[in-house]
């Protein structure tokens, strides 16, 4: 067998080199660039091939057809055309086997003869898959900032990318994999899949839901802009601490948005068909005075006015009620799962001087990216404690788990997944 080499700008060039020196059925070894892009000089890339030393070698031809290689949509065509190949090939070796007769000994050797054939076919066309994959992934190698990612997660690296994570966070978290995977896994797209999940889990912090120890008593503020769902939030949490968790909680409910007569009414409904005990509050001189009032609660939930992350003053306003209670409050921010990252970190930093807590994401039902979430908690390092995924209460919503959060990042949000979540509780 003999070794050529072959070289260009693009990896499609050098192997367009290679099939006109040596023909269709040379075997690639290898591809490679050897040579970054600059401002004065272009990419080169090198193709190794090998051919058998009795194959004749085909004669050069001077022109010859433009490759079918130049754009992703290309590419994904000669996929699926390859894909497609192999499955009737397949199907025909199914059938083969499946001959309920015996043949003959000449029946035999025919058969085994055509069936050899079939997995030749096979081979070369499983070869072709795998080198447009590296030539599409080598050709658009710039876009990763030069992060020599190999073909084999590309897959991965594609799921990640689509889901909305940053691309910061993608990078950094594409060399944690390839520094500590075991070599033995980096040739299986399945095992890189699995291994990017236990490690995407490991970076999400959540907050766990705790029983509560005798005696003791939890405030939760929920702050949040207008419409991520905060009242109705708080509906559902009320019916699961009082009737739907195991150990049921004396729950209490105060209300600090009075600005909108509707969200009063819907809280003060929401609590009449609970039975429990409310509380609306106008100014923070008389938060302490209801939250008294509320002692004999286990949980006290407190709703707030929707405010725009740029409305400084109710902000200001929400911080007079905290600084005025003598009581320790746990400040959750609720925000939309379907928010861009840029406007989740800005809604965060304008809220942070209220000493977030936790974060609690709504409407899971609503989109269908979910690392945009994953990027905002990498970034603060804030824990997560729950995700509302639909708009019936009391049932939809579930403890976060990071084992659901990243399920969602890299296969899309099935709400069965959470109700899975919910009885397990």
């Amino acid at each position: 067998m003999k070794f050529h080499t072959f070289s260009g700008e693009t990896p499609a060039e050098a192997l367009k080199k290679a099939q006109l020196e040596c023909g269709e059925n040379a075997l690639v070894i290898n591809t490679k660039q050897i040579r970054k892009k600059t401002i004065s000089t272009s990419a080169l890339y090198e193709v190794v091939v090998a051919v058998e030393e009795d194959q004749p070698t085909p004669p050069k031809t001077p022109e010859y057809k433009e490759s079918r290689y130049k754009n992703s949509d290309d590419v994904l065509f000669s996929l699926s055309e390859a894909a497609k190949q192999i499955s009737q090939i397949a199907q025909a070796t199914t059938d083969n086997m499946g001959t309920p007769h015996q043949p003959r000994a000449a029946e035999k050797a025919v058969n085994n003869e055509g069936l050899g054939d079939i997995k030749n076919e096979i081979t070369k066309l499983a070869d072709k898959i795998k080198l447009i994959q590296e030539m599409f992934w080598e050709e658009k190698s710039h876009v990763r900032n030069n992060l020599a990612i190999p073909s084999e997660f590309s897959e991965i690296y594609k799921l990640a990318k689509i889901s909305g994570m940053g691309e910061d966070h993608l990078e950094n978290i594409m060399n944690l994999t390839l520094e500590h995977m075991p070599p033995r896994m980096k040739n299986s797209s399945e095992t890189i899949k699995r291994y990017f999940q236990v490690l995407l889990r490991k970076l999400i912090p959540v907050r766990v839901e705790a029983e509560m120890p005798k005696g003791s008593k939890r405030v939760m503020m929920f702050v949040g802009p207008t419409g991520v769902g905060k009242t109705t939030t708080i509906a559902k949490l009320a019916a699961r601490y009082s009737y739907i968790q195991e150990k049921r909680s004396k729950v209490g409910i105060i209300t600090l948005d009075t600005y909108r007569i509707g969200a009063v009414e819907q809280l003060f409904q929401y609590a009449k068909m609970m039975r429990l005990p409310i509380e609306d509050v106008v100014e923070p001189s008389d938060f302490d005075n209801a939250l008294s009032s509320l002692s004999h609660c286990d949980v006290i939930l407190i709703d707030t006015v929707g405010s725009s992350q740029y409305d400084k003053d109710k902000l200001l306003k929400l911080n007079k009620f905290i600084q005025s209670s003598n009581f320790q409050i746990d400040v959750n921010l609720v925000l939309s799962a379907g928010s861009k990252l840029e406007d989740l970190k800005e809604i965060y930093k304008n809220f942070s001087f209220l000493d977030i807590d936790t974060l609690i994401f709504t409407k899971f039902d609503e989109t269908k990216v979910f690392g945009t979430i994953f990027s905002l908690i990498y970034d603060i390092d804030k824990p997560v404690s729950y995700f509302s995924i639909g708009q019936e209460v009391p049932d939809d919503i579930v403890p976060a788990s990071s084992d659901f959060l990243v399920e969602c990042i890299l296969d899309g949000f099935e709400k069965k997944r959470g109700e899975h979540g919910k009885s397990s509780k």
